[in-house]
């Protein structure tokens, strides 16, 4: 039956609405998956004790992906330094890393099957490397037990240390992927202890060090406020940051403190911003009402041969 994704996500939140929430129109609508995949990619992740972004965020599209046998694993625990205006990640004093989880992610990988893994992590300020070591671990565990797999991570901005960024690359992953998540205006409010600039600069070193090797990659949430403009300008400043992959998908609001939704793109802007976006160059755009960071990741194709 048909369900509003939301309904999916926000499972937990609280009843008390201070105004009435906007209703969300007819293409934000999702059927539920009636494969039994579904629970036996649970059953795995929770016999391996791993986290998932899908659940931990409340990305609408886990029940998809999930009865896909698809998930992006999120290492480095379920606890954030960061309390961003947009995200469901809990924000709270981290854990010890825990030091077989590489092994656990790649154990899992093998037994999805994954021929490409997106691999990201809450952001950890309260480590000196911001768990740029524990990324090269999991990326390294991964491909000794997956030979010839597809890696993309999905990093935290490390604070711009080159160091941290180094660690992460010095694993080779195949995908660099840093959220941009909003344009320049609106990423005070949205990204708690981020900067718009560190983001670009993030991005520009890995290209830099290392743009014959690997695809850079970034992501924009629309619906937040950004007028038309603002949105060309931030995709006009990742491309002269050397980003190569662009996502273009709606902000929904996770619970009723964060942010609320200022606006539903139409699927007609997305995809009218995804023409723009091709016109400026990158190499692969995935732009839609559902798109997130590492949904249908795997739809890019990496070309054969060096970078």
């Amino acid at each position: 039956m048909d369900l509003i994704c939301v309904h999916l996500w926000l499972r937990k939140m609280t009843t008390t609405e201070t105004k009435p929430r906007p209703r969300l129109p007819e293409w934000l609508r999702i059927t539920l998956p009636t494969s039994d995949r579904f629970a036996r990619t649970r059953s795995l992740l929770d016999e391996l004790k791993l986290h998932t972004v899908c659940e931990s965020a409340k990305c609408p599209n886990h029940w998809e992906c999930w009865s896909k046998g698809t998930a992006t694993f999120m290492i480095a625990g379920d606890r954030c330094t960061r309390a961003c205006g947009f995200c469901a990640v809990s924000t709270a004093k981290p854990l010890a890393l825990e030091t077989d989880e590489p092994l656990r992610v790649a154990e899992a990988t093998r037994r999805m099957q994954l021929r490409h893994i997106v691999i990201t992590a809450v952001a950890r300020d309260d480590l000196v490397d911001g768990g740029a070591d524990h990324f090269r671990r999991t990326i390294e565990m991964v491909r000794e037990l997956n030979p010839g797999i597809v890696i993309e991570v999905l990093v935290p901005d490390f604070n711009d240390h080159d160091g941290s960024i180094e660690t992460v690359l010095a694993a080779n992953p195949h995908i660099f992927n840093h959220n941009l998540e909003t344009v320049r205006r609106l990423t005070p409010d949205v990204r708690h202890r981020a900067t718009y600039d560190r983001s670009l600069s993030v991005l520009r070193k890995v290209k830099a060090w290392r743009g014959d090797t690997i695809y850079t990659k970034s992501g924009l949430m629309l619906g937040l406020g950004e007028t038309e403009e603002e949105l060309v300008t931030a995709m006009s400043d990742l491309r002269a940051a050397g980003c190569d992959i662009l996502t273009l998908g709606q902000y929904l609001q996770p619970t009723l403190k964060h942010l609320p939704v200022v606006e539903f793109v139409t699927p007609e802007q997305f995809a009218e911003f995804k023409i723009r976006a091709g016109e400026m160059g990158f190499v692969h755009v995935a732009s839609g009402p559902m798109v997130r960071s590492s949904y249908h990741a795997d739809e890019f194709t990496l070309p054969s041969g060096p970078r």
